[in-house]
C-alpha cells in the first residue's frame, strides 16, 4: 500500500537540536508523535541544555512545557493527546508525579490521555522524561 502523506519534523525554537539524528516531534497525516522530552530550560544559543532544577516538580513542569511546545508547533494541544509515557528514575517519585500530574491537568474536561509509567536510567541530574502521541482533527 502506498502512503503519500508527508512526514514533517518538528523542532520548536525553544528546543536545542537533538543530540542524534531524530526529531523532537514528527507529524504525518493526523498523527503527531512527540519524542521523549526532559526538563531542560528553553535553549540558549551557544550554551548546553540546563535542567529546570534539581526537584521532580521543577523538572516535570518544564517537561510538560517542552511537550506542549512541540504539540503546539504541530497544531495540537493536550486535548489531542491519546497516550503519554512517563519515564521516572526513582520509584519513590511515583506518588509525587501523580500529584503534579493531577494539578497540571486539573482544567481539562477529561483525563489527558492513557498513560504508562516506567522506571529507567536517564543522564545525570535528570529525573523524568515524557513522550506523547496526539491525533489531530
Amino acid at each position: 500500500m502506498s502512503d503519500n502523506l508527508q512526514k514533517t519534523a518538528i523542532t520548536p525554537s525553544t528546543h536545542t537540536a537533538p543530540p542524534a539524528k531524530f526529531s523532537h516531534g514528527v507529524k504525518k497525516g493526523n498523527l503527531l508523535q512527540v519524542a521523549g522530552q526532559v526538563g531542560f530550560l528553553p535553549a540558549v544559543a551557544g550554551q548546553p541544555p540546563t535542567p529546570a532544577g534539581p526537584t521532580l516538580r521543577e523538572q516535570t513542569l518544564q517537561t510538560f512545557a517542552n511537550v506542549k511546545a512541540i504539540l503546539e508547533e504541530g497544531g495540537a494541544s493536550w486535548e489531542d493527546v491519546m497516550m503519554t509515557r512517563v519515564y521516572l528514575t526513582d520509584t519513590a517519585h511515583f506518588a509525587e508525579l501523580n500529584e503534579i500530574y493531577n494539578e497540571y491537568f486539573a482544567d481539562l474536561k477529561e483525563a489527558p490521555s492513557a498513560r504508562t509509567t516506567v522506571y529507567v536510567g536517564l543522564p545525570a541530574g535528570l529525573l523524568i522524561e515524557i513522550d506523547a502521541l496526539a491525533v489531530l482533527g
